[in-house]
């Protein structure tokens, strides 16, 4: 028996992105798959805690998504062709093969990353879809508000709807055109695992597990791409530092957590990554992040960091992918090597450039405490104030919330 709508909600968000997939694949259409996918859970909801978890969750939610679905065809039938369509979902005929992805999730987020779809929309996409992520939690990684977000996604559908874009298996030859795409989805849903946007939980362990054991798969398929793996490097070297990054429910940044307690075996394995991308000569967004994520890994401690190489790596990043993001993390190197009244300088700039940085925590983080180490507190207290007030994350909240506490005055 099961009795608690958290833990068949949980259930749900595993399952949800292949019953989605195979129903859109079906119909054609992503909200009649989504609609149809949300009346399954609410069946689950009213029959699980008294039947108990079928054997095979996924199918059993596949199978009542795929019935409500041909309902809400029939209901809305205005002809003998929607019959039809309705019909053909009854098909016996085997499934077509998988390609040359195996792993199911791993194949639909290639199915769903279409090259068709510009890249931020498939990505946004594929992350509502099969990531588990929710609307506020895309749009916060892409710091952009969640209408514009929400309306980002439904373009996104219309699209694969009016163009009639298929929800094809790709084939070897379509892996090359995808994979980027699939490789910021599995970024995201790490990013969201290591500190979520809100929730009871600081982080979730299920999203960076998923995100790395994709990641893995993704490096068997294509173990000749550099960017996979990059990505998979950069994740593990994350990772490896779970244990650390969180105590007496407050965050713990990286200058502050216990090195003793990071997962040297993880750490060793991305170091290995990290060097084979060295050695092939092409760097990439995710190489790099990872190269920047071996160099703290390597010291012993935060005093013996090589910020001068940080902060090069950040600038060859920011060459490579320049983001606002990549800016403001560099910034932070900036500071250790020539001093707070720099970083802060371009940090100032970096807002005035890019307004929208000023919804986004990490932005009025990093500048309280930029604030903090020249000794203005009132500023340093009103940038806390405003970091606080941008994140839902309640260790982060307390970890800020405590920084303010000693400020002077």
């Amino acid at each position: 028996m099961l009795d608690d709508r958290d833990e068949i909600e949980r259930i749900f968000r595993e399952e949800h992105g292949r019953v989605v997939a195979s129903l859109a694949r079906r119909f054609g259409d992503l909200d009649i798959a989504e609609e149809a996918a949300a009346e399954a859970l609410l069946v689950a909801v009213e029959r699980w805690p008294v039947d108990g978890v079928p054997p095979n969750p996924g199918g059993w939610l596949t199978t009542t998504a795929g019935n409500r679905a041909i309902d809400r065809i029939r209901r809305a039938s205005k002809s003998d062709a929607k019959h039809r369509q309705a019909a053909m979902l009854h098909d016996d005929t085997p499934h077509a093969p998988t390609g040359p992805v195996t792993d199911d999730r791993l194949r639909l987020m290639f199915t769903c990353c279409h090259p068709a779809l510009a890249p931020e929309a498939r990505v946004a996409l594929t992350l509502r879809m099969l990531g588990g992520l929710t609307v506020p939690e895309i749009a916060a990684a892409f710091l952009v508000s969640e209408s514009t977000m929400g309306q980002r996604i439904t373009r996104a559908k219309r699209k694969i709807k009016d163009a009639g874009i298929p929800f094809r298996v790709p084939d070897a030859e379509d892996l090359p055109a995808r994979v980027h795409g699939v490789l910021a989805v599995l970024y995201l849903v790490f990013n969201e695992g290591y500190l979520a946007t809100a929730g009871d939980e600081p982080a979730r362990a299920d999203l960076t597990a998923e995100a790395i054991r994709l990641g893995r798969q993704l490096h068997e398929l294509m173990p000749e791409e550099p960017e996979i793996t990059g990505l998979l490097a950069l994740m593990l070297l994350t990772e490896a530092r779970r244990a650390s990054r969180f105590a007496g429910g407050e965050l713990v940044p990286l200058g502050e957590q216990d090195r003793g307690g990071w997962d040297r075996a993880l750490i060793a394995e991305g170091h290995d990554l990290v060097r084979q991308c060295l050695a092939l000569g092409r760097p990439g967004q995710y190489q790099l992040m990872a190269a920047v994520n071996a160099v703290h890994t390597d010291a012993p401690t935060v005093a013996d960091t090589d910020w001068a190489q940080v902060a090069a790596l950040y600038g060859q990043l920011e060459a490579v992918a320049p983001s606002p993001l990549v800016t403001l993390n560099r910034a932070v190197a900036v500071a250790e090597l020539d001093g707070p009244g720099v970083a802060l300088a371009t940090v100032d700039r970096l807002v005035v450039e890019t307004p929208v940085l000023a919804s986004y925590h990490a932005f009025h983080a990093t500048r309280a405490d930029l604030l903090r180490r020249l000794g203005r507190s009132a500023e340093a207290r009103e940038a806390y104030d405003a970091a606080i007030a941008a994140t839902a994350n309640e260790a982060e909240r307390a970890y800020l919330a405590r920084r303010r506490r000693t400020l002077a005055g």
